[in-house]
């Protein structure tokens, strides 16, 4: 019984915080700072977690300031959420969440930088534009998988947008992601957005979870320290699925 209030209440906070997201990007953000403008972009991911039912745990020293390059494994469209709320950064998403209903509004408006990932010429791009906004001082973050998976493991990391940290000699940030049951401590696959999943089925689900709980676990910051990327990416990847044990 108390599932049947539960979602709908949720349902109902999470379309009326969306709208309220559209409505401070059309007439608050033309006129505010950027550094309000991340501010806001956090809070609002903060207040959203709490309008889904999600509780949010931030674990490691999390870095004040820019430049720096976040790296992350990735389990659902959750995970833009809780890092925006840990930490707010620019993500690297994949050009067609520009044209999602309401989503891409949002994501641009968050300094979302787009690639096209079937395109080498597009990646070359992207590099040379997180070049750009690392020696501005950004926080740039990326899902290295390239997809997302279960939660259960991490798959191998693309290490072509880590290109972008030894050019500009900017260190990483590794970052173990992962969704438990607080009740149990046990991972929560709720969130969960692979195979088959709809974004309508793993919202529908997430709404529907008791007691979820997303951990982040940020670790030390690193340099490549005469790395090649393909190296680097290998033993980002090992920290990150240490981080999240």
């Amino acid at each position: 019984m108390r599932a049947l209030v539960r979602v709908p209440v949720r349902l109902l906070r999470m379309l009326a915080h969306l709208a309220r997201g559209l409505w401070i990007i059309r007439a608050r953000f033309p006129v505010m700072e950027h550094a309000d403008r991340e501010a806001a972009v956090q809070a609002w991911a903060c207040r959203m977690l709490e309008c889904i039912g999600v509780e949010l745990q931030v674990r490691g020293s999390v870095p004040m300031v820019g430049p720096v390059l976040l790296v992350s494994n990735h389990i659902s469209w959750l995970d833009i959420l809780v890092l925006h709320a840990a930490r707010h950064c620019r993500f690297i998403s994949k050009a067609d969440i520009a044209h999602w209903p309401l989503v891409g509004t949002l994501a641009t408006a968050a300094g979302t930088l787009y690639i096209t990932r079937e395109s080498r010429r597009d990646a070359l791009r992207v590099v040379h534009h997180m070049a750009d906004c690392l020696r501005a001082g950004d926080v740039l973050a990326v899902f290295p998988e390239g997809t997302t998976g279960d939660g259960s493991a991490v798959l191998p990391f693309h290490a072509n947008l880590l290109q972008a940290a030894i050019a500009t000699d900017v260190p990483v940030v590794p970052i173990g992601l992962k969704f438990l049951n607080a009740r149990t401590a046990l991972p929560s696959y709720a969130p969960c957005f692979i195979g088959d999943d709809t974004l309508v089925g793993s919202v529908w689900r997430t709404l529907c979870a008791k007691d979820l709980v997303a951990v982040v676990q940020f670790g030390a910051a690193q340099h490549c320290t005469g790395r090649d990327r393909r190296s680097w990416a290998v033993s980002l990847r090992e920290t990150v699925i240490a981080l999240r044990d």
